[in-house]
């Protein structure tokens, strides 16, 4: 028998041989002799290789299972055979982490419905609402999977139910796999256990893991290929990994195999390892333990393992595992009574499947296993089968979980597994039947938290014996456990699985009793005394525990609990939710009084209670009474959530600043929009049930007692408050009222339906600002999408589409309140319950005043409006009850008196809350308020209190004539005598005669407490209760107190009015309504009342009250008739009255300070958005410049630093703020109107062939083959690429200053966005970025004026002069300050480009190179301007950025170094244009180039050297003359341009006509004369013979008039702008057809502008001499080049195309055009496809973001990208994020996105994945910045990118 070494045929053949023998044709005895030969061939082939090679062997191992099971036939025709028999009706292509899905809502059934893009793309889901996502976990595609999503949404392939046309498996296709696949399968078991040694405790052998999943690599993906073949191979598998007897035979160790019993052996001592015992071991002691009712999992028997051995294993390796890093805490270990051991600890394996999976889990879930295992899935038996097993082993799972050192990707690939059969409600509910899922999950959640307990220090820190988890272990801050939540919440949301955990009790109780783990937990203590040290971090990990582990799945359980049917449900969740209560309240030692400065905002099982009680009336119709606990249990439930009330308003009166900010961060955490619904929202909903049935007064006087400000409320004018400093008093006090506001007024689980709680959700965040569509409204509960969401939002808000402020701000699509949402819905209760930040109140109430000033309802300062409420559902009338109690009565009359008497500490903000209430009272009063009452009957009951009976309407209108205060001994009242008589009021008909009134909340609130517990403890149920006596004193008062009486003489009613007068500022200022229009009374809902400020709440409450009772219409009538006094001042000293007033001032001061404050801030956040405007005129108010002020003689200067005014100087010279930076904009100028688009196919390419750039560098490189290189360096400019534009903000400062100012930059260790060290700062007044100062040349403003004055000099006369100051050596200048910061700034201009943009002659370092980079900085900022206005002058006026050009100051620095290099007279250019050359010597020098030709030569460049090496100032009579001169000689180019364009013909026809003109008078000024002396100069050369050119279409005259004015325009622009920035003067505007003649004649070449009928460009000539002896020279030239290079004399003669703007690439409508073809397109480096790729939105090039395949010298691909394209300014699309990054030298920012979805909102990192549309205006937005260069001014948050983009 051949070796294992066999080549391929050989194999082939021997496999042909066993599959013929082995097919049972030979007979039985055959086929058994080759069986045997096939298993010892396997065993040889299959070994574990214990050698190193164990490469090769598993090659060669994988080869023969090839050639065995197609039977000796090719590979693949055997896998084109089995793919034929494949029922495809599943997709299950299985992806991992990053991979591309789509996900549709409109045909999902689960929730966790994934397709691939394939499937997603050949279904049809237009108009569904889908999305892309980008998988986090791994998933599977779901397509033909009907119990997954609805079948509409199949794609075409699997749309067909195929079972029936795909014909039957042959027998001997597979009959060879059935073989040799067990064996092979075992091989890879055996390998796996060789593999694995138990961690020693020291270090996990994690390499060694590693090193043993690269060998089985291939192995894997051999039998994942198995899975692609289709059905019939998997079926084969499926039979293969569930077989028990094919595992019994190979793999229980017993046959003879020594390397097989080895393995076997290492299998036990792994299971050990891991805590799990092997059933065998216990049959002994099991037996006898098993109950009836244990698990099925605990097969034959072997559950009862006593909990020792088991507990021993896993106890210690618990320890070892984390209790060093847990800190002081000691952590806390329950009994192990809790576990079920059959769940937790006994494992026994049955088939390979379960084994498999074992060591899956024990290598931490290595990928290709998962992927394997996942790819199996679309078979249903192997599908039950795997669930099965996966169940088996879950609490294996999170056993090693734990330990993991990597758990966060361990997590994701359970997730993958888990989402995929648990998402399956027919297979979820059958493994809850069969395997007993839920107990299992619960017990392994139980188990897995236990393991992180500590002592709860809440309320009893000794005795409490309370254990909750600890949030600053590893498993809760790295949210360990959320994969098993994950799966727990997934099954959940099967109701037919929830049902089964909603009815079993015992589940019930261990689940209560794991959410009272959370109870408690995080605990803060308020620090009295210093500042915490450490500002622990662990509430981030308490808040997500409670939110995922206990509010989703309590959520998931509600979401069942919708109908009558389901009322038990509820009942056993209440009942085992009490229990739990009762027995924390029990741990804790909880009596009546909570622990001082404590807090935890933490009670799930409050919340579990409160959520399943709403829904309970909600929706099952449950009578609540019949499930609320007696008031004993309801009085200690209030305290914890009304504590977390209290402690909101404490932090957010800053009495826990020195527990640091992280207790800001949970109040704000507490109340945010993820956690609202399930932490604030059930909290205030339970206190609310418990205050509709507890006794209003107990529960009023306990809130101020819990909000700490009891002594405050007293009518005497100073009061001791022993819990309270005075600061906090006037915070704490508003809280109070607040939350009692809250809490009565609140309807959210008390009868309002889901659609008007979405209604009031949805207004109460538009009107603290406007909101994008994603989030409107982003309570948990609410996703958008759902379809009462859109109707909802249409119905309350208006679409504001994107808008875009100049200054680039990104405005999102946003959502705007409706006016008649402001105006009848705003609800400021709701918006106060929402907001996260104080200053969102102050936003909306901004916004609300703003809307009523603008519709004219209102125009003051408004209160917050009061808005009526929804009826309250039936079973919480009682909460009416609280604003009929005579405690809130006493407490309001108190304050309003307060307010009244200007005591200290009381705000507007507490009068408007007292109002508020007031007015809650009335629009509730309890209906049997009857005229009888009013009557003296009532008078008797009531000697002792302050008020007659509980009703608000009754008590408004009962006099209170003395109270008797406890006052301490200094205060005012004491000095008082006690009054003569106690006569009440008639109109009180004396009832209160005798005495004066003491009131104590405390006394009241513990008397209540007792009588209640009395009677929840006695069975005396019917003894009547003693009434309450109110004449209770403070317990404890201070000995200092004294008691005082105080007149005080006012009801309610008389207080208001007074109130009214004292807010108007008018005496009498409330005069009845009614008393006018007796209407009134019977439509009291009138708009005049719902807007307005405290006089018209004041106006609407009297109003209410008249409407109530006739008695208090006709009281409210008496009062105003008597003219009331001003209130009578009370008798203070001089002293006293001042400290009073000094109090009430700060008072009012800290108000006013805080209103502003609030104002400010929502103020600062619109001007933000503004501000950054960049052409905004305001912005240039400050810049004082010398441009605006030419009547001065001297410029003047403002220094923003030291703020002195005053001229530059030589000593001390001023510099204008400038940003330098290189910029290769105008070298993406295209001579094409057509825009070039982003290639989205592989068709599409870009070249830059044509760009600017391109063309002029080309025309360099042959202007230097050919002539001089010096002259060449004349004869062109630069900068095109990496060009230097120079910008400023306009403002100036000393040069000196400005020295110190870095230098304090420097200092400064803050983390600025720019660094300091190259020379980067903001400007010190409008904070815009610079890099550089540029000095101002010390003028006189007078020279212009001068200047200006038309000279009579003859144009010979001004030629001559040119050329004199030209020969004028440059001088060098004297050494002062300013010539040095003239230099300097030079260097900086020079060191802002690359040397690559700089160095362009042969000989390098050659000043030639300095003077043409010089003048081409000129030509660039004078190009870039030209680009800015549009690419023509036709707009006219100022430069546009006005007072921020500098090109002036720029000019006279690039001059000052110009003049340095003298031009040798022989050469100079001048000459050449204004006199003939006499000797024309004919020897020309050969070996040395000659110059170029006067007519290459570049006429702008020309003119910035003529310019730029004149003596500064130049005079404005020269300038004009230079002008003149260079318009001949390009009129001459533009001719012979003209002539090599037109045809043979055509030449001749212009030659004849043109020589018959000749001597006509103004034959110089004629185009056809010059045309024609042109063609006959040049014919004497060779260059109208070379072969014929592009023809001009028709050669009429008026086409040839307007070919040379095109050709002339582009010179006048720039010649246009110099003279506007060197002389001022504005620019004349002008239609574009007359831009020639208007831009000449205000360059003066028009001598006086004639009408433009007969114009002729040619009468703008002025020649210095005649015209055509200089043409001849000119052409003599070009004549002389074109014998030597025939060939080139046409390419340079200069063409001037019609450059087109910079444009920006055309980018697609739809974004996903883009994604689909970059996001897998290969980096051109590595062939790979990279993780971030990004395209270039200049020229379209590919790049890798971050990509290190790319990288070159430390430099990463974009920042080299931008280095290359855009001189250091890159501008990319990053496909997978959808943004748009900008990298500016060595920053970067993000720019924002161009594609916006429907809504116009962004979609940044596609998180969200809807389809994304171009948005026209902002890709405008990002073009117009990157073209005026302003990405530095407008986007702030710039970061430095260390070349690592």
């Amino acid at each position: 028998m051949a070796g294992a070494g066999a080549s391929g045929p050989d194999k082939q053949s021997e496999a042909r041989q066993l599959k013929e023998d082995l097919s049972g044709e030979g007979g039985a005895a055959r086929a058994a002799k080759a069986a045997g030969k096939l298993r010892e061939l396997l065993e040889r082939v299959l070994a574990p290789a214990a050698g190193p090679g164990g490469g090769e062997a598993a090659g060669e191992a994988l080869e023969w299972c090839r050639c065995l099971l197609s039977g000796g036939k090719p590979w693949d025709s055997f896998v084109q055979a089995v793919r034929l028999y494949d029922p495809a009706t599943l997709c299950g292509l299985v992806w991992t982490a990053n991979f591309v899905a789509y996900r549709c809502r409109t045909c999902g059934i689960s929730p966790c419905m994934s397709l691939c893009a394939e499937c997603f793309h050949q279904g049809d889901h237009a108009g569904h609402d889908y999305n892309m996502f980008r998988s986090q976990a791994g998933g599977a595609c779901d397509c033909g999977d009907s119990n997954v999503m609805r079948e509409a949404g199949f794609c075409k392939r699997h749309r067909i139910k195929s079972n029936s046309n795909v014909p039957c498996v042959p027998k001997d296709l597979l009959m060879m796999s059935e073989l040799v696949l067990p064996q092979f399968i075992f091989s890879l078991i055996q390998h796996l256990r060789e593999g694995y040694n138990e961690p020693a405790l020291d270090l996990p052998s994690e390499k060694d893991l590693h090193k043993i999943l690269l060998v089985l690599e291939p192995h894997v993906s051999f039998l994942e290929d198995l899975t692609k073949m289709g059905g019939a191979m998997r079926s084969v598998l499926t039979q293969v990994l569930t077989s028990q007897q094919f595992y019994k035979d190979l793999s229980s160790g017993v046959g003879e195999n020594a390397c097989a019993k080895k393995s076997h052996e290492k299998y036990l001592i792994a299971l050990k390892g891991s805590g799990l015992a092997f059933p065998e071991d216990k049959l002994t002691c099991g037996m006898q333990e098993q109950g009836a009712g244990t698990s099925t999992l605990a097969v034959q028997g072997l559950a009862g393992a006593t909990a020792t051995s088991g507990q021993g294993d896993s106890s210690d390796e618990e320890d070892q595992d984390g209790s060093q890093g847990v800190g002081k805490r000691k952590r806390v270990k329950l009994s192990s009574t809790t576990k079920d051991q059959s769940i937790m600890d006994v494992l026994k394996h049955k088939c390979f499947l379960e084994e498999l999976l074992f060591w899956t889990i024990k290598y931490e879930f290595p990928q290709k296993m998962v992927t394997f295992l996942l790819n199996m899935l679309p078979d249903q038996d192997y599908k039950i089968a795997f669930t099965k097993t996966f169940v088996q082993h879950y609490a294996f799972i999170m056993k090693t979980l734990k330990k993991s050192h990597e758990s966060d990707t361990m997590s994701n690939r359970i997730v993958h597994i888990s989402v995929q059969l648990f998402s399956n409600e027919e297979l979820a509910r059958q493994v809850t039947e069969e395997c007993q899922l839920l107990d299992i999950m619960v017990t392994v959640l139980l188990y897995m938290m236990e393991s992180c307990l500590i002592k709860s220090e809440l309320q009893d820190e000794e005795n409490s014996l309370h254990v909750v988890v600890n949030c600053g272990e590893a498993l809760l801050k790295n949210n360990t456990y959320w994969p098993l939540v994950s799966d727990f919440i997934n099954i959940l949301s099967h109701q037919s699985v929830a049902k089964k955990f909603l009815e079993d009790h015992g589940l019930l109780v261990t689940w209560m009793n794991f959410v009272s783990f959370f109870q408690g937990m995080n605990l803060n203590k308020r620090e009295l005394n210093e500042h915490v040290e450490f500002e622990s971090q662990t509430y981030y990990a308490a808040f997500a525990a409670e939110l995922e582990a206990c509010a989703q799945p309590m959520w998931g359980l509600l979401s069942h609990c919708k109908v009558r049917e389901t009322q038990e449900y509820t009942r056993n969740v209440v009942r085992y939710c009490l229990e739990a209560l009762q027995d924390w309240f029990d741990a804790i030692n909880f009596v009546d009084e909570p622990a001082p400065n404590q807090v935890t905002f933490h009670l799930p099982l409050h919340r579990y209670f409160a959520m399943f009680l709403s829904k309970a009336v909600k929706c099952q119709e449950l009578d609540l009474d019949t499930i609320l606990p007696d008031q004993e249990m309801l009085m200690k439930l209030m305290i914890h959530p009304l504590q977390i009330q209290a402690s909101l308003s404490e932090i957010h009166s800053n009495m826990w600043v020195r527990n640091g900010l992280q207790i800001k961060g949970q109040a704000m955490t507490y109340v945010q929009s993820h956690f609202c619904n399930s932490m604030i929202d059930p909290d205030i909903y339970l206190l609310q049930v418990c205050a509709s049935r507890l006794d209003p007064d107990y529960f009023i006087s306990s809130v101020f007692e819990r909000f700490k400000v009891v002594d405050l409320l007293t009518m005497a004018s100073q009061h001791q408050n022993t819990v309270l400093d005075s600061e906090h008093e006037r915070s704490m006090l508003e809280g109070a009222l607040t939350f009692l506001v809250l809490l009565l007024s609140l309807r959210l689980h008390l009868g309002m339906t889901d659609d008007e709680i979405l209604r009031a959700e949805m207004v109460a965040q538009l009107c603290m600002n406007d909101r994008t569509h994603k989030n409107p409204n982003p309570k948990s509960g609410i996703i958008p999408g759902s379809l009462s969401f859109e109707s909802v939002l249409s119905a309350v808000a208006d679409f504001k589409a994107p808008v875009f402020e100049p200054g680039g701000s990104m405005q999102q699509g946003m959502y705007t309140p409706k006016a008649e949402v402001w105006d009848k819905e705003f609800d400021p209760v709701m918006v106060i319950l929402r907001t996260v930040y104080r200053r969102d109140v102050q936003s909306a109430m901004d916004r609300y005043t703003a809307f009523l000033k603008q519709s004219g309802k209102f125009p003051g300062n408004p209160w917050p409006p009061y808005k009526k409420r929804t009826p309250l559902h039936p079973s919480y009338k009682g909460l009416i009850k609280l604003l009929h109690c005579k405690t809130l009565h006493i407490v309001l009359f108190t304050l309003l008196y307060k307010i009244l008497m200007d005591h200290q500490n009381l705000s507007e903000h507490v009068l408007c809350m007292v109002l508020y209430l007031i007015e809650l009272g009335l629009e509730n009063s309890p209906e049997q308020e009857s005229e009888e009452e009013e009557s003296a009957g009532g008078q008797e009951r009531c000697h002792d209190s302050w008020f007659p009976g509980s009703n608000l309407v009754s008590n408004m209108r009962h006099f209170i004539n003395y109270v008797r205060v406890r006052v301490p001994e200094t205060a005012p009242e004491v000095k008082k005598e006690p009054p003569a008589s106690t006569s009440s009021d008639g109109l009180a008909s004396s009832q209160n005669s005798g005495t004066a009134q003491v009131f104590s909340l405390v006394a009241e609130r513990r008397k209540k407490f007792q009588e209640i517990i009395n009677r929840n403890t006695s069975e005396a149920n019917q003894v009547v209760r003693p009434k309450a006596s109110m004449k209770w004193s403070a317990p404890g008062a201070t000995p200092q107190l004294t008691t005082a009486i105080l007149e005080v003489k006012e009801s309610i009613l008389s207080l208001l009015i007074k109130l009214h007068h004292k807010l108007s500022g008018k005496q009498n200022s409330y005069y009845p309504p009614w008393l006018d229009d007796v209407d009134v009374l019977i439509h009291p809902e009138i708009p005049r009342y719902s807007h307005g400020d405290g006089m018209t709440a004041v106006e609407r409450i009297l109003l209410k009250a008249a409407v109530q009772s006739r008695l208090n219409k006709r009281i409210i009538e008496e009062i105003c008739r008597k003219v009331t006094p001003p209130v009578p001042p009370k008798k203070i000293s001089s002293a006293e009255k001042k400290t009073l007033d000094k109090e009430e001032r700060r008072q009012k001061a800290r108000e006013r300070q805080q209103k502003l404050l609030a104002e400010f801030a929502s103020r600062q956040k619109s001007f933000m958005e503004t501000a950054m405007d960049v052409e905004s005129p305001d912005a240039d108010i400050a810049m004082e410049i010398a441009t605006s002020e030419q009547h001065v003689s001297e410029a003047i200067y403002d220094c923003v630093i030291c703020g002195q005014s005053g001229p530059s100087t030589e000593d001390r010279p001023t510099g204008l703020v400038v940003l330098l930076q290189a910029s290769s904009v105008l070298g993406q100028c295209r001579n094409s109107t057509e825009p070039k688009k982003l290639p989205t196919t592989e068709e599409e390419q870009i070249y830059s062939k044509d760009t600017c750039a391109a063309l002029h560098d080309v025309r360099l490189t042959t202007l230097q083959r050919y002539f001089k290189d010096s002259s060449c360096l004349q004869a062109v400019s630069i900068g095109w690429e990496g060009g230097v534009y120079v910008q400023t903000c306009g403002h100036t400062l000393h040069i000196d200053c400005h020295k110190s100012y870095m230098e304090s930059l420097r200092n400064d260790q803050v983390l600025q966005g720019f660094s300091v060290d190259k020379g980067e700062f903001t400007c010190p007044l409008c904070r815009q970025f610079a890099n550089s100062v540029l000095p101002c040349y010390p003028g006189n403003n007078m020279e212009r004026s001068l200047w200006q004055s038309h000279s009579n000099k003859c144009m010979q006369d001004l030629v001559q002069e040119v050329e004199d100051l030209q020969e004028q050596l440059g001088t060098f200048p004297s050494e002062t300050n300013l010539s040095k910061e003239m230099e300097s700034v030079m260097k900086d201009i020079k060191s802002t480009t690359q040397k690559k943009y700089t160095d362009y002659s042969k000989s390098p370092g050659s000043p030639d190179n300095d003077f043409l980079f010089m003048y081409s900085v000129a030509r660039t900022n004078l190009e870039l301007e030209l680009v800015h206005r549009g690419g023509n002058l036709c707009s006219g006026g100022a430069s546009t950025a006005g007072k921020r050009s500098c090109l002036n100051q720029l000019f006279h620095v690039l001059a000052m170094h110009m003049r340095l290099y003298s031009i040798d007279s022989a050469y100079n250019p001048w000459r050449k244009l204004t006199q003939p050359m006499q000797d024309k010597n004919p020897e020309l020098i050969s070996e040395e180039l000659p110059e170029v030709p006067v007519l290459y030569r570049d006429v702008s460049s020309l003119l910035l050297i003529q310019i730029l090496t004149m003596p500064q100032p130049l005079h404005k009579e020269h300038f004009t003359c230079i002008i003149k001169v260079l318009f001949t000689l390009l009129y001459t180019q533009a001719l012979a341009a003209l002539s090599v364009k037109c045809s043979a013909e055509d030449r001749m026809a212009w030659k004849e006509s043109g020589a018959l003109k000749k001597n006509t008078s103004g034959g110089e000024k004629s185009w056809e004369v010059l045309l024609g002396h042109v063609v006959s100069e040049l014919s004497k050369g060779k260059i109208f013979e070379e072969g014929e050119t592009e023809e001009l279409t028709v050669v009429n005259p008026d086409s040839v008039e307007c070919y040379l004015q095109q050709f002339c325009l582009p010179f006048l622009r720039i010649t246009s702008l110099l003279q506007h920035h060197l002389f001022g003067g504005d620019l004349p505007s002008c239609q574009e057809d007359e831009e020639f003649t208007v831009l000449a004649s205000c360059l003066g070449l028009l001598p006086s502008f004639q009408s433009s009928d007969q114009f002729t460009s040619a009468s703008c000539l002025n020649w210095p001499v005649p015209a055509f002896d200089m043409i001849s020279q000119w052409c003599s030239e070009l004549a002389s080049f074109a014998e030597r290079h025939p060939d080139q004399v046409k390419a340079l003669l200069i063409q001037e195309p019609k450059w087109d703007l910079p444009r920006l690439l055309q980018l697609p409508e739809n974004y996903n055009t883009i994604f689909q073809y970059y996001h897998r397109k290969t980096c051109t480096v590595c062939t790979k496809v990279p993780k971030d790729p990004a395209v270039c939105l200049v020229c379209g090039t590919f790049v890798c973001l971050k990509g290190l395949c790319c990288k070159q010298q430390s430099y990463c691909e974009c920042v080299l990208h931008s280095q290359n394209c855009g001189a250091g300014t890159g501008i990319f699309l990053l496909i997978n994020a959808s943004v748009i990054i900008i990298i500016r030298g060595h920053r970067f920012c993000l720019w924002g996105s161009v594609y916006l979805d429907a809504h116009g909102e962004e979609d940044r990192d596609l998180r969200r994945g809807k389809p994304l549309y171009i948005c026209k205006e902002r890709y405008k937005v990002l073009e117009q910045q990157w073209v005026s260069h302003t990405f530095d001014h407008i986007n702030k948050r710039w970061g430095p990118h260390y070349n690592g983009l």
